[in-house]
């Protein structure tokens, strides 16, 4: 899923902030200084994504991160794998563009699905 740049940045201080925040509290914590409004709006865009949730705390919402950073970025990486004329093309351009530390990662991971890792 695609996020906005503002969407983005709110999801960002969402993930460093775990237990919630209030959107006067996100809009002052984001570097452009959204009007609150503007935060309110982005919020509600996300929650109807299913990426936020909220909860009543006296007159105001807490909005919180419905799944972690990585949750989303492997959501993203397998939409755009979705998307790939060629899967098998994709895949080893990719692999052959990350770093060792991430083929490790890799491997480690198909080797624990695949049940050949320790």
């Amino acid at each position: 899923m695609r996020l906005g740049n503002l969407e983005r940045s709110v999801m960002e201080a969402l993930w460093e902030h775990p237990d919630g925040m209030f959107a006067h509290v996100l809009a002052a914590h984001l570097p452009s200084r959204p009007a609150t409004t503007t935060v309110l709006t982005v919020l509600m865009r996300l929650s109807h994504k299913g990426m936020v949730s909220r909860e009543r705390v006296g007159r105001a919402h807490l909005y919180k991160a419905t799944a972690g950073k990585d949750a989303f970025v492997a959501e993203a990486m397998r939409a755009a794998l979705d998307e790939a004329g060629d899967v098998a093309a994709a895949v080893q351009r990719f692999v052959g563009t990350v770093t060792p530390e991430v083929a490790a990662a890799l491997r480690e991971a198909l080797g624990e699905r695949d049940g050949s890792a320790p």
